[in-house]
């Protein structure tokens, strides 16, 4: 019940205090090259307790990690103006290469979940480093399109009127520009999106179809830019993950991990739907996707593996 997470930005402090609000876990590792960053969050966190769970929280140091179940790392530079998506990529690869050895070293055991952007590239590079260390894929996943596969689910509930909940729907591929909304099998009940429009009375058109799928697109530009960053969505997303692997509660979820084909595209990673448990990873869930969607789907794998490949990650 022992977690760690690198990086205390927004996005692993909020992480943090949503796993001390919900009671996941008995012990909680903030690692952070910024030491006074991660013992202040440590701190707030821990005076939260008393209106939350039992939960141990302070700041460590990677041999603290030893025991963790899991380890959440969020460390990493963020985009900055002009700069592209590979640029980003290459400084965050430069920034693994000492992270990820260093966790392997002293939690060889645990699962590592990715979300430093961009995240489908980055699990790409911890995978391969952690390999080369001994640690199966499967032990290494991204976050993915969690979070996008809850914004669809939670657009399609408010349109329908129903608790998102209750929404079966997912978005696959990248967790960016080309993302993949499935939208031939999404379900309401047991019912088909068509289906339930027509039983409510309601028209949901190729036009606002893909209106939606760009609102999931772009939710994370739009709080961007109002806000300056997102995490509460993310952190929640990473904390529900946490909860799924320490319990080995064995969810379907659309996370990121490297698959030695996606249509056609030979070792990438990317998000599918996944039975996730405690030991990270345990089977894909094949999608029977439609051929617009399978087309989509390549030329997301594709977008992926030409930034893996000029990385020089390829393992071709």
């Amino acid at each position: 019940m022992k977690i760690g997470i690198i990086g205390t930005g927004f996005v692993g402090s909020t992480a943090a205090y949503t796993i001390v609000m919900k009671g996941f876990g008995t012990e909680i590792i903030l690692v952070d090259k910024n030491t006074m960053r991660a013992r202040a969050e440590a701190a707030d966190i821990l005076h939260a307790v008393p209106f939350g769970h039992s939960v141990v929280i302070r700041q460590g140091d990677y041999a603290d990690l030893e025991g963790c179940s899991a380890v959440i790392v969020a460390a990493g530079r963020s985009r900055l103006d002009g700069q592209s998506r590979l640029d980003l990529a290459a400084d965050n690869a430069a920034i693994f290469r000492d992270i990820i050895p260093a966790i392997v070293e002293h939690a060889p055991g645990s699962v590592l979940v990715i979300t430093t952007n961009p995240v489908d590239v980055m699990t790409h590079v911890a995978s391969r480093i952690a390999e080369g260390l001994g640690v199966p894929s499967s032990r290494v996943i991204g976050s993915g399109t969690v979070l996008d596969t809850a914004r669809f689910r939670t657009l399609l509930g408010q349109f329908l009127g129903v608790d998102s909940s209750h929404v079966h729907a997912y978005v696959v591929g990248e967790h960016g520009d080309s993302e993949v909304m499935a939208w031939s099998l999404a379900r309401v009940g047991g019912q088909m999106i068509d289906e339930i429009c027509a039983l409510l009375g309601l028209k949901l058109d190729d036009a606002q179809k893909e209106t939606m799928g760009k609102d999931v697109r772009q939710a994370a530009h739009h709080i961007i830019s109002g806000k300056g960053a997102t995490y509460f969505g993310i952190g929640s997303a990473l904390a529900h993950m946490i909860d799924v692997i320490i319990h080995d509660h064995r969810a379907i979820l659309t996370v990121s991990t490297f698959l030695p084909d996606v249509e056609g595209v030979a070792d990438v990673t990317l998000s599918q739907p996944h039975i996730l448990g405690g030991q990270g990873v345990l089977t894909r869930l094949p999608l029977p996707l439609n051929d617009r969607e399978r087309s989509a789907l390549r030329n997301s794998a594709e977008t992926l593996r030409r930034v893996i490949d000029e990385l020089g990650y390829s393992t071709k």
